[in-house]
């Protein structure tokens, strides 16, 4: 593995224990084995390494739903097909699922370059706005509506995480839920 990919793989496990004010860069450095300066030769700051993880676990997911997800669907089973991959995802990836959830309830989320959170969600805003104008979905502002599925979403998965279902039982646990989901949406 690169020294990049040392010092975000470090990042996620000490941020997600130990939160973003209780890690600091000299022990992300250590956990990387990396020297504090190359660690600042590719971050500036912190919190350009906060961001930049996000960014990096955004894009993952992206991906993974992109890869995850037939196109040629009705809006129903596509959005279905996407709640379903995020969520397996999540049970695949709990140190990067905790730390989206622990970013999107940070000072840091708001200091993301508007255009980059354009970018990162561009598809998904294009697919909530085409099924509103379709009428599959309610009428709401598509930032309001990814509020609440993300919301939705971060519940769920904590319900995961907590119990101690079967994966079959959790799967259930996932199906059902998007139907929860998909009435409160449509």
């Amino acid at each position: 593995m690169d020294k990049q990919k040392e010092i975000l793989a470090a990042a996620l496990k000490l941020f997600v224990e130990y939160g973003f004010h209780g890690t600091a860069t000299s022990k992300i450095a250590k956990e990387a084995g990396v020297a504090n300066g190359t660690l600042f030769h590719y971050y500036k700051t912190k919190e350009d390494l906060i961001i930049a993880l996000y960014i990096d676990i955004k894009l993952k997911v992206a991906e993974h739903i992109e890869n995850a997800v037939a196109s040629n669907t009705d809006y129903k089973t596509h959005f279905k097909s996407q709640f379903i991959a995020i969520m397996l995802w999540s049970l695949d990836n709990d140190y990067q699922f905790r730390y989206i959830q622990q970013f999107y309830s940070s000072p840091y989320a708001s200091q993301i370059d508007y255009e980059e959170i354009q970018k990162l969600s561009k598809k998904g805003c294009e697919e909530l706005e085409a099924a509103i104008r379709k009428n599959v979905i309610k009428d709401l502002p598509v930032d309001y509506l990814i509020t609440i599925v993300n919301n939705f979403i971060f519940g769920v998965q904590q319900y995961l995480r907590q119990s101690k279902l079967s994966f079959e039982a959790k799967k259930e646990v996932i199906y059902n839920s998007f139907d929860i989901l998909w009435t409160m949406i449509s």
